[in-house]
């Protein structure tokens, strides 16, 4: 194996297909996960992606330092490193749209903020189609299948998703709090969940004391939020932006699309026959 330590996860993608059937059972187990999950590599502490790959924690130190790395961390970067750098793209096609519109900044017609608005909005769910996968929906809708009650959370901006959320769960007879903090009580409202509940934070750091054990489902627009390392399940959102103006259509087509899968996923589970 080449003495050379991988500068960009292009470069460690091309290393690992090269050196794979040298590899031993388990390492090619990793290197497997590593090809077909880099977000989930991104974000995953070694603790959860070993059990997802179904493998002893150490063996991703051993795989890290197989390429020529110090340790899981530092491979890690280059995942953290690619997602950050996706931005960019969308971006480029943000201004492209401007672009197609003109540029004539003296035209601030209803009509005109509507037709910007929309266009960024369009881009915005497109890639929101593009960057979420069918297995972290289907991840999460477990969760929430799964779980006693949900607890949404979500301030400023956030805010209007979480209390949308609430409401499209209690729409559909799931039990469903909203963490509000009337009063500055957020500790006191956290405390009231256990391990049977699914917490749903929206760009929001929760109490990690009071969360401890109970499933985690974040939705951020922060391609390394902090949360991400702690979720069950994480969702990395792109909202349209215009003039400083954040759109939410990304978020709340995706509150949407949990809610509804998780009611046909629970019409789907009372249609199952009793096991004997």
């Amino acid at each position: 194996m080449s003495d050379l330590t991988p500068k960009s996860l292009s470069e460690l993608k091309e290393t690992i297909k090269r050196e794979h059937p040298n590899l031993s059972k388990r390492l090619r187990q990793v290197a497997e996960f590593v090809i077909d999950s880099p977000s989930d590599v991104a974000f995953g502490t070694v603790a959860v992606l070993s059990e997802q790959a179904g493998v002893h924690p150490s063996t991703w130190v051993r795989f890290a330092n197989s390429f020529g790395f110090s340790g899981f961390t530092e491979m890690q970067k280059l995942f953290q490193q690619k997602l950050m750098e996706e931005s960019p793209n969308y971006q480029d096609r943000i201004r492209m749209a401007r672009d197609a519109l003109g540029t004539n900044d003296s035209d601030q017609s209803p009509y005109r903020l509507l037709k910007r608005f929309s266009d960024a909005n369009v881009l915005a769910l497109q890639h929101l189609a593009e960057i979420i996968s069918t297995e972290e929906l289907e991840r999460a809708i477990d969760v929430l299948a799964n779980a006693h009650a949900a607890h949404i959370v979500g301030v400023r901006r956030a805010f209007v998703v979480a209390s949308y959320f609430a409401y499209a769960l209690r729409h559909i007879d799931r039990k469903a709090y909203l963490v509000d903090g009337v009063g500055g009580m957020y500790k006191e409202q956290a405390s009231t969940l256990d391990e049977n509940d699914v917490l749903i934070a929206v760009s929001f750091h929760p109490y990690a004391e009071e969360t401890q054990g109970v499933p985690l489902i974040v939705i951020t627009d922060n391609q390394i939020s902090p949360l991400a390392s702690i979720a069950t399940v994480s969702f990395v959102v792109k909202e349209a932006e215009i003039d400083s103006f954040r759109s939410l259509s990304s978020s709340l087509v995706l509150a949407q699309a949990l809610s509804i899968g998780l009611a046909h996923e629970l019409e789907k589970r009372e249609q199952l026959p009793l096991k004997s």
